[in-house]
């Protein structure tokens, strides 16, 4: 069969269990050898930072928690096989005769579109402080003082604090990672 003839369908997962029923979709179409039926899984997400315990994590989000996408040439046997795999509820279908239905190209493209989008530019940071919030700060030569977040510069990955030193205010310059909530 042809590449042209392949769609996407959304196959519907246990929530949180997505990877597991990717891996599981991958191993049974190499295991059947449908590769020539079903060429890609793919799990839209992604990557960004966030601050925790003054620390910098890397995390993940997936767009669609609890749904997959799979393209395919959708035969009753491509049908058989996804449906009983392990964490997997189904497909997205209509009618009474549970037909999968494709989605859209220009929804695809979308998709598609956001996800290369992502991939290539620099991941975004959750900015965990407010302006007015008290902080505790726990790097550098200032570790110990405490102070009010004034101004954030999201984009350099930075804040402001002012803390009183010696009973005078005193605007610092800190890294996200130096300080925390108080």
């Amino acid at each position: 069969m042809s590449e042209s003839t392949k769609k996407w369908y959304v196959v519907r997962t246990a929530g949180g269990k997505e990877k597991k029923a990717k891996e599981y979709i991958e191993k049974e179409v190499e295991a059947l050898n449908l590769g020539h039926l079903l060429s890609q899984v793919l799990i839209p997400t992604e990557k960004y930072y966030q601050v925790k315990n003054g620390k910098r994590v890397s995390a993940e989000r997936i767009f669609y928690p609890g749904y997959v996408l799979v393209e395919a040439v959708m035969t009753g046997e491509i049908q058989h096989m996804i449906r009983n795999i392990p964490y997997v509820a189904g497909f997205l279908t209509e009618g009474k005769d549970r037909i999968p239905v494709p989605v859209r190209d220009a929804e695809m493209n979308r998709i598609m579109g956001r996800v290369d989008e992502l991939a290539g530019q620099d991941e975004e940071t959750v900015t965990p402080f407010v302006v007015g919030e008290a902080v505790k700060i726990i790097d550098g030569p200032f570790n110990g003082f405490d102070g009010t977040v004034d101004e954030i510069l999201a984009d350099k990955k930075k804040i402001k604090v002012v803390v009183k030193i010696f009973g005078r205010k005193t605007i610092l310059e800190l890294n996200f990672s130096q300080v925390t909530k108080d």
